[in-house]
């Protein structure tokens, strides 16, 4: 699968076009970001790619030296998961 990252967001989408995994994160102050929406299509589900997207947010935030808030309920659950990317959160 092809990842794109844009600013404050990375994606997926088929090839017809149509989004089918998705995570954003929003700028909230200078350096931090809030990982509000975690999105993966039905299709895809139990193939680890929403874990993926996370994977991807957190090299991002840290290669750009950014913390996030996290009101993604899928992100929260990522990071307790994940506690070598904890320094990441604010």
């Amino acid at each position: 699968m092809n990842y794109i990252t844009e600013t404050n967001r990375i994606y997926a989408s088929n090839e017809n076009g149509t989004l089918i995994a998705e995570v954003t994160f929003p700028k909230t102050g200078d350096n931090t970001v809030d990982i509000n929406h975690t999105f993966v299509d039905d299709s895809l589900r139990g193939q680890g790619v929403a874990g993926k997207l996370l994977e991807l947010a957190a090299k991002e935030l840290r290669a750009t030296g950014r913390k996030a808030f996290l009101s993604c309920s899928y992100a929260v659950k990522w990071f307790e998961k994940h506690p070598e990317e904890t320094d990441l959160l604010v």
